[in-house]
Formats: C-alpha cells, sequence, structure tokens
C-alpha cells in the first residue's frame, strides 16, 4: 500500500493499543477502589487497617497507571507538533505526581505497622518495593538535571539517553511485578474465614486486578520500545521555536535566537550543525520514559 495509507494504518494501530492501555489501567484503578471500599472498609488515616488501604490505591493509581501514562506520553502523535520542552515538563510532572502518591502510600504503611506494632521491612515485597521507590526517586532527579536543567552538555545526554530509559522501563517494570506480590501477602494475610485458599470472590476480584496490572505494563512497554513509534527526529520539526526555545541537546542554537544582527549565511551554517547534532542525539536512544 502507498507510504500514506500504510501511516495511517498504524496510527489506527497505535489509537487501539492506547485506547486498550488507558482503559486497562483505568479499570485496574477502579477495581483497587472496590476492593479496599466493598471488602477492606475503606479510606481513613487512623493509623487503623483504612489507613493501610490507602497503600494498593495509591500506588496502582499513581506509581502504575501514572507513571505508565509518564512513559508513553512522548509517543502521543497530537503532542509532536508541541516543543520538546513542554514535553519534557508534562513528562517530569507525571514522575513527579506518581512519586509523591508512591511516598505517601509508604507513609501510610509505616504508621499502620507502627500503630499495630507489625514489623516493617521484613518481606521481600517491602525491600524491592523500597528500592523500586528510592532509585524512582534517583531516576527523577537525574532526569531533571540531565534533561531538563540546559547546563548538561550533549555528549552526556546522549551518553546517558539510554541509560535513562533503560533504566524507567526497568524500575517501571519492577513496580508491576511489586504489586503483584504486594496485593498477593495481603490477600494471604487479610483472608481467614474462608481463606484465600477457598478462593472466596474477594480473592477473585484481586487476582483480576493483578492480570490486569500484568496486561497494563505489557501493553506500556510494547508501545515504548517499537521504534516506530518514536517522537519524530528534531531535523522534521522546526529548528528555531517561535519562543525562542531549543529542542532537544542544542544549546549551541540559544545563542542563535539571540543574534538577530547575524548574518544569514552563519545562520544556515549554524543551524545545520544544530540539526546534525539533533539527529546524533535522536540516534542515542529512545526518548520514551523517565
Amino acid at each position: 500500500p502507498p507510504s500514506g495509507a500504510r501511516k495511517m494504518e498504524d496510527y489506527g494501530r497505535f489509537l487501539a493499543l492506547l485506547a486498550s492501555t488507558l482503559l486497562v489501567g483505568f479499570v485496574s484503578v477502579i477495581l483497587s477502589l472496590v476492593w479496599v471500599f466493598h471488602y477492606r472498609e475503606g479510606l481513613s488515616w487512623d493509623g487503623s487497617s483504612r489507613e493501610f488501604n490507602w497503600h494498593p490505591v495509591l500506588i496502582i493509581t499513581g506509581f502504575v497507571f501514572i507513571q505508565g501514562i509518564a512513559i508513553i506520553v512522548y509517543r502521543l502523535p497530537w503532542t509532536w507538533k508541541c516543543s520538546k520542552l513542554l514535553m519534557k515538563f508534562i513528562h517530569a510532572g507525571l514522575n513527579i505526581i506518581a512519586m509523591i502518591l508512591a511516598i505517601v502510600s509508604m507513609v501510610a504503611v509505616f504508621e499502620f505497622h507502627n500503630a499495630k506494632n507489625i514489623p516493617n521491612m521484613y518481606s521481600l515485597h517491602s525491600w524491592i518495593g523500597l528500592t523500586a521507590v528510592i532509585f524512582y526517586s534517583l531516576q527523577l532527579f537525574l532526569g531533571f538535571a540531565v534533561f531538563l536543567l540546559p547546563f548538561a552538555p550533549v555528549p552526556l545526554r546522549v551518553a546517558l539517553m539510554p541509560i535513562h530509559v533503560y533504566s524507567g522501563l526497568t524500575i517501571f517494570a519492577t513496580v508491576i511485578a511489586t504489586a503483584l506480590m504486594g496485593i498477593t501477602e495481603k490477600l494471604i494475610f487479610a483472608l481467614k474465614d474462608p481463606a484465600y485458599s477457598a478462593s472466596p470472590p474477594e480473592a477473585t476480584l484481586v487476582n483480576c486486578l493483578g492480570l490486569l496490572l500484568v496486561i497494563f505494563g505489557s501493553l506500556i512497554l510494547w508501545m515504548a520500545s517499537r521504534p516506530h513509534w518514536k517522537r519524530p527526529p528534531v531535523e522534521n520539526a522546526k529548528i528555531l521555536s517561535p519562543i525562542g526555545a531549543t529542542p532537544e541537546g542544542t544549546e549551541v542554537e540559544s545563542t542563535m535566537t539571540n543574534s538577530s544582527n547575524a548574518d544569514r549565511s552563519d545562520l544556515r551554517s549554524n543551524t545545520e550543525a544544530a540539526r546534525k547534532q539533533n539527529i546524533k542525539f535522536d540516534e542515542a536512544g529512545q526518548r520514551s520514559t523517565m
């Protein structure tokens, strides 16, 4: 088929996959709320088991769903006309929200454990969960310092981008795995009569929630790892934006926006050099996650 038809078909496939991903993620959040309100007495902040219930709700909402959206936000075709700087802020903002919700969810667990004299940090779930939060915070800090602030040199950005992408996807997959361990652990502890092994309705509901989390994570990782769904190279965008913002990795261009008296030939040569830098940066790694 002609290239135009092929692009439209690929665009339709992407939209279908995106809609499926958002639906699965949204249903996961709803099921977590159904679980805590229908079977676990709801939510509060009083040191009781209702305070603990904030943990699964906030982890699934923030650390899974919102982080997943942050990972694929660069891949949304209708954002490609937006400046890269704006998309960086959106990407970072979503990750900050996810991190805050994850930290609040952990505070809820520690307060609940301390109020009930339950030991902290003894399970594999807690070890990996705390590790994921620490590395996620470090990933967010380094991403902000290297890719959002204008001080990091281009070679450093080029070198760190593949690591940034890989570590972001690894943390996300680890969060999914940790959530599965956590909901299983909670069911084993909470279900006594009937027991988890008797497959009561609550167990079936939460098992289905776990399956949805796996599906959601798989869809996000698939969308984030398809090279043909990447944001187009900067060479296809305007080198000089109307507001004077510089595209990814092209600090050299900031001088061009302030040189209104520059000779046209010099401007063209500088632009060409910046374009080559952009292409080099684009090829260094996917811009899919933080």
